[in-house]
């Protein structure tokens, strides 16, 4: 077995530690997080010819150090932060936390475990990524300032503004009051110039929508043949999962989108509870994919519609879809994988 070297990144410094074949510790190194400090760790690895990297959170704050590392030719681990934290709890020293500590829990639970995520370069999935957070973040300034927008025209207007305001209708009610009195003219001055912000940030998010309609059709892939799902939603998928081959089986998939219920059995009594884990970006893209197949005509509200005649209620009819819709996104994301044709189930 190669040496294996942890890293505890953070934002200013790296500390990194070596352990050899049989785990004892080699050596330790801090560095700062700079070009000079990456050069200075690189040349104190470079005494153990085999070698391999495994760092905390390689796709978090420790992938700028993980990406240089790869793009160098180096082999490097991507360690989740729970699992090296639960190695530090169980060794030895009471669990104390330090950086040094860190980085040898690192090390060790790159040892102790074999299937864990190796780190590649960067690809379209990140690009997809971006762009779907760069979505997220636009529309939820969005709705803070259409929510500013309500607060003003209740004010304003006897009653206020319906619900779905958009601009438009904004500028038209605004357009027939007459405000009296400095308060009243200042909320008017307020309230347009927040349905100018409204403006600009829709056209912002259809511009952000028209490079994310690009970038899927340069993947490929075949999640656009799933009822429900455009581009905004497969670049969601294809951004969150990533490399699809890192979960075995459909069913790790399920457990990881939070679609997979949990076993709360004790003794005779078998029951099953709801998962809160999982990453909830994909429970909520598989939920709103459910939402469209349960309102229109599709083999998922058939299926739904199915759920409720066995007496189940909406709520657990929807999560069976959901499920099931888990299920149809891996088989698609696998597809791609393999260039192969995209298997048929709830599309």
């Amino acid at each position: 077995m190669p040496v294996t070297i942890g890293v505890d990144p953070h934002k200013a410094s790296h500390t990194a530690a070596a352990l050899d074949e049989h785990g004892h510790l080699l050596g330790q190194q801090r560095i700062t997080a700079t070009l000079e400090g990456y050069q200075a760790l690189r040349q104190w690895a470079g005494q153990w010819e085999d070698r391999r990297w495994a760092v905390e959170g390689a796709h978090g704050i420790g992938r700028a150090l993980a990406q240089r590392l790869v793009g160098d030719g180096e082999q490097v681990l991507d360690v989740p932060a729970k699992l090296a934290a639960r190695v530090r709890v169980l060794s030895v020293g009471h669990g104390r936390k330090s950086d040094p500590h860190d980085a040898i829990s690192v090390a060790i639970a790159a040892r102790s475990v074999p299937c864990l995520r190796q780190v590649g370069v960067e690809d379209q999935a990140v690009v997809l990524h971006l762009l779907t957070k760069r979505r997220q973040d636009l529309v939820a300034a969005r709705t803070q300032t259409i929510n500013r927008l309500h607060r003003l025209l209740m004010d304003l207007v006897p009653g206020g503004a319906r619900r779905n305001l958009t601009a438009k209708r904004a500028a038209a009610l605004l357009a027939a009051v007459t405000p009296a009195g400095a308060p009243a003219v200042t909320r008017w001055q307020l309230a347009t110039e927040l349905v100018a912000d409204v403006r600009q940030l829709e056209q912002r998010i259809a511009a952000v929508e028209a490079r994310i309609k690009t970038a899927v059709a340069q993947a490929n892939t075949s999640l656009l043949e799933l009822f429900g799902v455009g581009p905004v939603l497969a670049a969601r998928f294809l951004g969150e999962v990533g490399d699809v081959r890192r979960f075995p089986t459909k069913h790790h998939f399920a457990a990881h989108t939070g679609t997979a219920p949990l076993e709360a059995s004790s003794g005779q009594v078998i029951r099953h509870r709801l998962s809160r884990a999982g990453d909830r970006k994909l429970n909520h893209a598989l939920y709103m994919m459910a939402m469209v197949q349960v309102r229109r005509p599709s083999t998922g509200q058939a299926y739904y519609r199915r759920k409720l005649a066995e007496g189940k209620s909406p709520k657990e009819a929807l999560r069976c879809l959901k499920r099931r819709l888990s299920d149809a996104v891996y088989r698609c994301l696998l597809a791609d994988q393999h260039h192969q044709p995209s298997p048929v189930g709830l599309a």
